[in-house]
């Protein structure tokens, strides 16, 4: 039951807030509304929380089901702590109609949530869409100049991962003996050998376009871009999570088989697209632009030891779940403080921060240090361990991989240098006052990432049990 109660405080809040014109009173909901999902989400961790499980679709045989598994916790922390870390640190900036905006966020957060507590596929593909139709509303409002072109390739993308899913879906469903959708049932699906590539494949290009990586990235830049500050942080530090869970989840488990056969061209790509969007990460001059590409990059990484399917890069891979989505959340807020203060985002006309904000510096120096797995920091760990597994996979693969390494620290320390050190330019001599809660969000996120830098076991105990389902037998 409490996992029902924890998916109502974000949806609960949401509709609280539709009828709420006041600014400050609809940041003090939200804000109080992401703080109690957050002590929410810590309890379901520290305690054995239970299942919930009753009747939904009776006549498709589906269920309300919501389990919570180390992998399902490390996300509900991850997107328990993102939204009031978005909610405080962009608590300044004023968009048009902000209960409605801030109503939508919260409903994105339910729609995460019930993704990643799901263990019914039709009740999985209802939390997936309903976390991204709002997010489309919040960009083709809120966005830039752009957003009305960006927004609707956002939308064909994912309508049409969403529908190759759904087709996935019906195929292992109507092959199920009984008819059922949860995920013990669909792993016993009676597919033939070309049924069960078709499904792989109609899956896999779903989450690989919610991740996204190559060949299907080109929509995130843009979107990431045009988006609302708050919004690209949500894309980017949980987001893109969907995709990586749903391979975890559903696509490695329901199809061991064609996973096999397919993980050398699903790797290969992986490590194409790191490499791709590094090296245009190192020729942006926008620092969203570069974040983007950056993220895109760290998210092929995942996705490669995923799919090495070695125990080593999946327990990295669930560690840097949490850790990139941190780690992205902290140079994002410090990008929204410093377009919100200069009026630009060109690292060209920026500079002399460490003069003008030297705490922000400092908060940045500290996250691009996390952003190029520095030892210490909590990317490190997990970093250490995928390249350990695609190591193993193929040595090869793994030392070309391995120069993203040092294109990470060559376009993200350019950034520092160019953003943090050097004369005051004009733009920067514009910022004033430190955004004082902007700063203290970036503080707790910074004290996260060395935490965990130095000591990750929490991030191993809560993770360990997913680990003992998909490797021991």
């Amino acid at each position: 039951m409490f996992l029902l109660l924890f998916l109502l405080i974000p949806i609960l809040s949401a509709l609280l807030l539709l009828f709420i014109k006041k600014e400050q009173t609809a940041n003090t909901i939200a804000i109080g509304a992401g703080l109690l999902t957050l002590l929410g989400a810590v309890h379901i961790i520290i305690n054995k929380t239970g299942s919930f499980d009753a009747a939904w679709l009776p006549m498709l045989n589906s269920r309300f089901l919501l389990q919570a598994d180390g992998l399902a916790k490390i996300l509900i922390l991850l997107t328990a702590i993102s939204f009031p870390a978005i909610f405080i640190a962009t608590s300044n900036n004023q968009p048009k109609q902000k209960n409605v905006f801030l109503s939508l966020m919260l409903l994105t957060q339910a729609g995460l949530m019930g993704v990643f507590l799901a263990g019914d596929a039709l009740l999985f593909y209802f939390f997936w869409e309903l976390a991204l139709i709002p997010v489309y509303f919040l960009c083709s409002i809120w966005g830039g100049e752009k957003r009305i072109a960006v927004t609707f390739k956002f939308f064909i993308y994912t309508f049409l991962g969403s529908l190759f899913m759904l087709i996935g879906i019906i195929l292992l469903y109507s092959n199920t003996s009984d008819h059922s959708f949860l995920i013990d049932s669909l792993k016993h699906a009676n597919l033939n050998t070309a049924q069960s590539a078709t499904a792989f494949a109609l899956f896999l290009v779903a989450f690989a376009i919610k991740m996204p990586i190559f060949p299907f990235h080109t929509w995130q830049p843009d979107a990431y871009e045009q988006s609302p500050t708050a919004v690209t942080m949500v894309l980017s530090a949980v987001m893109v999570k969907m995709g990586l869970y749903g391979i975890i989840r559903w696509l490695l488990p329901l199809f061991p088989a064609a996973a096999i056969a397919h993980e050398n061209i699903v790797v290969i790509l992986s490590v194409i697209g790191i490499l791709y969007a590094s090296f245009i990460a190192i020729r942006q001059d926008d620092v969203k632009r570069l974040i983007a590409y950056s993220s895109i990059a760290h998210i092929g990484l995942m996705n490669a030891a995923l799919f090495t399917q070695n125990q080593i890069g999946t327990q990295g891979a669930l560690i840097q779940l949490f850790s990139h989505g941190v780690n992205v959340l902290g140079l994002w807020i410090v990008a929204d403080v410093i377009e919100q203060q200069t009026g630009t985002r060109s690292m060209k006309a920026l500079g002399g921060l460490a003069k003008k904000q030297p705490t922000l510096a400092i908060l940045l120096v500290g996250f691009a240090f996390a952003n190029i797995a520095l030892p210490l920091t909590n990317a490190f760990v997990g970093e250490f361990l995928m390249f350990n597994s695609l190591f193993q996979f193929n040595p090869w693969i793994a030392a070309i991989a391995g120069v993203s390494v040092v294109l990470a620290a060559i376009y993200t320390l350019n950034m520092v240098q160019k953003v943090a050190y050097g004369e005051v330019s004009a733009a920067t001599n514009l910022m004033q006052a430190p955004n004082k809660k902007a700063q203290g969000v970036l503080i707790v996120l910074l004290v996260i990432v060395f935490f965990t830098g130095v000591y990750p076991q929490p991030l191993f105990d809560i993770t360990a049990d997913t680990l003992q389902q998909l490797f021991v037998k």
